[in-house]
């Protein structure tokens, strides 16, 4: 691109917000925080606009869908000041986290393999003795149960995080009679591995206890196949939103003034 684009055409912040379904509220505001380059002023203040804006903005709105608002705004807000690479790493940061969402679904889905299906709900472990004071054991009262500490250790969360999910309905630890302390059986440590997994899966509390319920009913895991599609599907259109994305950003890089890449420029 051997032209300026700057003095093609200039754009009144309405035009740029109409070719892009929006406001001209959210144009200016898009400007001030550094997703668009500074506008040109005409001689009485007025803020112009011209095509590279429009990419600008073309970018950032397709950014966003793969990566989301925040990272979106950090990406431009990078390009925009000259610092390409890191924007590049930025973008490195969120397909990574991607990848690793992948493998957060792996994992759910070989839990899945390997839990053992309980028969029917209202379970209850054999009543025992509980730890005695101070105790760091990790054993329950009974065979695979376990006390609120080491289980929170071995999701890799905190004992608050376990009580919130009680008072949601999402574990159903019984009391040891003699200490008072909370027992989690076997399906108990069940579910709490599936809530884990789902919340990192991006599930509300709300959306991941009716399959808790239904797991609970069914004596098994099958409900969670439809939600395990639908996080399949979510993850895919991430992928495939930032490779839009991406071809946007790229446009934008390789278009500034004079057929100056924008990723050429520097402060």
């Amino acid at each position: 691109m051997g032209r300026n684009l700057q003095s093609c055409e200039r754009l009144r912040p309405v035009d740029l917000a109409r070719g892009h379904g929006l406001s001209t509220q959210a144009v200016r505001n898009y400007e001030e925080v550094g997703i668009l380059p500074a506008a040109g002023r005409t001689p009485h203040g007025y803020r112009t606009y011209d095509p590279l804006h429009a990419k600008a903005l073309s970018a950032f709105l397709a950014l966003v869908p793969g990566h989301g608002h925040r990272t979106a705004t950090s990406i431009m807000q990078a390009v925009n000041r000259g610092a390409v690479d890191d924007a590049l790493r930025i973008i490195d940061e969120s397909h990574a986290q991607l990848l690793d969402d992948r493998r957060t679904l792996q994992a759910v889905e070989s839990a899945l393999r390997d839990l053992e299906p309980t028969a029917a709900p209202g379970h209850t472990a054999a009543p025992g003795p509980g730890p005695a004071a101070g105790s760091g054991s990790a054993a329950g009262s009974g065979p695979g149960s376990a006390f609120i500490g080491p289980l929170a250790r071995k999701l890799g969360i905190r004992p608050a995080t376990l009580r919130k999910w009680e008072h949601a309905g999402l574990v159903r630890p019984r009391r040891d009679p003699r200490t008072g302390y909370r027992v989690y059986d076997e399906a108990d440590v069940r579910d709490a591995r599936l809530t884990h997994h789902l919340r990192r899966g991006g599930y509300l509390l709300e959306q991941i206890a009716p399959l808790i319920a239904q797991v609970r009913a069914a004596g098994g895991l099958e409900p969670l196949e439809a939600a395990l599609c639908d996080w399949h599907r979510r993850l895919s259109a991430r992928g495939r939103a930032m490779l839009t994305g991406a071809a946007e950003l790229e446009a934008y890089l390789s278009a500034g003034p004079d057929g100056t890449p924008v990723a050429g420029r520097g402060d």
